[in-house]
């Protein structure tokens, strides 16, 4: 259940026909919202190793890491259109 640091994250976006979904870390999936449109997701990051295994996303990984739990960056801002 979606909570005060959790979302649900759809591995294929709804816009492109996905159902799936997965807890995520709320800074998390802003991330992955702010780096890549809906159709490059379901295209290309459908799934969680496609994901880890773009440089960016990993390099957020490595540093979000190290973050509390509880951590949200409000900073983080999608910067593309679905």
């Amino acid at each position: 259940m979606p909570g005060p640091s959790a979302d649900e994250h759809h591995l294929v976006p709804k816009s492109e026909g996905g159902r799936d979904k997965t807890l995520v870390h709320r800074v998390c999936h802003r991330k992955i919202h702010a780096t890549f449109s809906e159709k490059e997701l379901a295209r290309e990051y459908a799934s969680w190793e496609a994901l880890r295994g773009h440089p960016e996303i990993a390099s957020f990984i490595a540093w979000v890491r190290k973050k509390p739990p509880e951590f949200y960056d409000r900073s983080v801002r999608p910067n593309r259109r679905r």
